[in-house]
């Protein structure tokens, strides 16, 4: 689906909720839903059971829980604004560009 600036943190250690969190951009609110629908239905095929959807409605910002990861999907302003990344990211180098 082409998801855009794809950023993976690891959380494991410093999060009870989740062992990964992975944010990306999509290009309008069609593309953050389709792109959202899309990791939603690889989730399943892959036999993850009870992946939880946020979001979808709006598609600024869905949220996919699958439990060990939770994936964000944002439009370019939105993420800008939130910037999850700096807030999980500091005082430490555990992301990776995808």
């Amino acid at each position: 689906m082409k998801a855009e600036e794809t950023v993976t943190i690891d959380l494991r250690g410093r999060s009870a909720f989740s062992d990964y969190m992975v944010i990306a951009t999509g290009r309008s609110n069609r593309h953050v839903g389709a792109v959202a629908e899309n990791v939603a239905k690889g989730l399943k095929e892959t036999g993850v059971k009870n992946v939880h959807i946020e979001g979808l409605p709006n598609c600024d910002w869905v949220l996919i829980d699958s439990g060990d990861v939770i994936v964000h999907v944002f439009r370019p302003e939105v993420r800008e604004f939130y910037n999850l990344e700096r807030l999980w990211m500091q005082n430490t180098a555990t992301a990776k560009s995808v």
